[in-house]
């Protein structure tokens, strides 16, 4: 198995899909389509379109970065996307960016059930991250 290379084209098609599962995942819990967007849109001040394109590139970002230590972390693929969004979730979206919005640690200034609900939509990004490392992973094999 070749561990030193990423695969960048499997890379970024895993953010966009991760970030696409992402959004639908906050579709169902809030009714509101890219609402993380909107955010990044509004406190930039540079718009909706900004917000889509910061957004998504963040997605590609971290899976990038995901896709160069996934050989480093302990287990199976499946569990190495989850244990890397579940420790990004909690330092960098509970721990930084809520407390940062004003939303308080997780969020849970703004509702008791945004730390659930912010782990689920990243639980459901780190599927595409697990599958397309996976595949590329298998075929180094």
């Amino acid at each position: 198995m070749n561990n030193n290379k990423i695969n960048w084209t499997y890379a970024v098609i895993a953010g966009i899909t991760g970030t696409l599962a992402f959004d639908i995942v906050g579709y169902i819990f809030t009714g509101t389509w890219w609402d993380i967007a909107g955010i990044i849109g509004e406190k930039t001040g540079l718009g909706m379109a900004y917000g889509v394109l910061g957004h998504y590139s963040n997605g590609i970002l971290l899976s990038i970065l995901y896709a160069g230590i996934a050989p480093s972390l302990w287990g199976p693929y499946w569990l190495r996307a989850q244990l890397f969004v579940t420790a990004e979730t909690i330092a960098l979206v509970w721990f930084f960016m809520f407390p940062l919005l004003g939303a308080g640690i997780a969020g849970t200034k703004l509702a008791a059930i945004l730390p659930v609900v912010s782990l689920a939509r990243h639980w459901a990004y780190a599927l595409p991250l697990w599958y397309f490392n996976h595949q590329f992973n298998r075929k180094q094999s």
